[in-house]
């Protein structure tokens, strides 16, 4: 992809610049930069590969903001960071051989569930609440399942830890979106390495993209910092919603095939 046209890489920058802002606050940034790559001409192990090198400065940003900002206890979290990070990169490689169709199939209706946890629970705010689990469980239980799952197939990982942060480790939303950021910032790190070995990468697309990323999140952490969950909230439940319609209207979403639509 090296010939790609100049017009094309401004639209991929620009995308790339919303992504970032979106994710860094609600996740979901892929929803709008993968399809924008498979929009430009990329075949779609480049565009997942690319997305991970792009995505990378956006979670750094966003990470990086809020653990400088107190959100993110580093030192106790690189233990977990390292597992997600190690899980990620197995998911990645064992992605071509898993059957990805029961996840294409139930992803919509979980993302819809995850929308209206966050929509009808009470009291969602940013104060910290009792733990269902301790730490060290939530981290050998749910983080290298995450961390797996972004790495073999991806769309919803933020959600996903959101909602473990919230209704498990006990966490208030700011408190949550944070934690999910820094450890999505090593699942995008583990997935990334796999992609770029096997040459799946647009370097300098990918790294375009990637300075637009950095920016976009770090004014979407700050705002998210400003704001709490009386923006992480909403922007959260829409975007669960929207990623739902987007795998649903897919042609290649295999409940269409099975309905014939």
């Amino acid at each position: 992809m090296s010939d790609i046209a100049l017009h094309l890489v401004l639209l991929l920058v620009l995308a790339a610049f919303v992504a970032g802002f979106i994710d860094s606050i609600a996740g979901g940034g892929g929803l709008i930069a993968i399809p924008a790559l498979l929009l430009a001409g990329f075949p779609p192990v480049d565009a997942l590969g690319t997305n991970k090198l792009q995505g990378l400065f956006g979670s750094g940003s966003a990470a990086l903001h809020y653990a400088r900002n107190g959100q993110v206890d580093v030192t106790r979290q690189l233990p977990w960071a390292a597992l997600a990070l190690l899980m990620s990169a197995g998911g990645a490689l064992v992605a071509t051989r898993i059957p990805g169709d029961a996840l294409r199939l139930a992803l919509p209706f979980v993302l819809i569930a995850i929308a209206a946890y966050f929509a009808l629970k009470p009291n969602m705010n940013d104060v910290d609440r009792a733990q269902r689990i301790g730490p060290a469980a939530f981290g050998i239980s749910v983080v290298p399942l995450v961390g797996f799952y972004d790495g073999a197939f991806g769309p919803g990982t933020g959600s996903f830890l959101m909602l473990a942060f919230v209704s498990l480790a006990g966490y208030g939303v700011l408190k949550a979106t944070a934690h999910t950021k820094f450890l999505n910032f090593a699942t995008n790190i583990g997935g990334f390495a796999v992609f770029a070995a096997v040459g799946a990468v647009s370097w300098k697309v990918g790294l375009a993209m990637g300075a637009a990323q950095f920016l976009g999140a770090r004014i979407g952490s700050g705002l998210a910092m400003k704001n709490g969950a009386r923006l992480i909230k909403p922007l959260l439940v829409l975007t669960c919603v929207a990623l739902a319609a987007r795998l649903l209207v897919d042609p290649a979403n295999p409940l269409r095939i099975m309905l014939g639509v």
